[in-house]
């Protein structure tokens, strides 16, 4: 589903799980990760109750310096961000910015469209294999 410039996948696997798979999938696909941000364990930090949530910032040079060369402003959404978070219902969702809205979003032009195309292609094979879930 997609609302907003979110594509979201559901995942056959627990926030975690889906985070680990996450992982394991970018890195064998030479991808770095820069963080990876539990906010449920931050809530509970401060006596807040919050479903299983966590960030992971991932990203390679080759991905994203292509659309800063093109408009710089674009650093503000790069690395790339998923979110795997749990709905009301128990469900597991793997969260992601659809390459083409930040192409919209930031005016990228020619000069970044291969890139674009390639970061929306990675995505959505990383999060697939992530979630365990066929994207074709």
């Amino acid at each position: 589903m997609t609302n907003n410039g979110l594509v979201s996948v559901e995942s056959r696997f627990g926030v975690t799980e889906t985070i680990d798979r996450l992982v394991e999938t970018i890195t064998l696909a030479g991808l770095r990760v820069f963080a990876r941000i539990d906010h449920a364990a931050g809530a509970h930090e401060i006596g807040a109750p919050l479903r299983p949530t966590e960030l992971l910032i991932f990203g390679h040079s080759k991905g994203g310096t292509p659309l800063m060369q093109d408009k710089q402003i674009a650093g503000i959404d790069l690395p790339i961000k998923a979110l795997a978070w749990e709905d009301e219902q128990g469900t597991v969702w793997l969260s992601y910015n659809d390459a083409q809205w930040l192409a919209e979003r930031h005016g990228l032009g020619d000069a970044s469209r291969d890139a674009v195309a390639t970061i929306a292609a990675s995505m959505k094979k990383v999060v697939a294999a992530a979630a365990g879930v066929d994207q074709s």
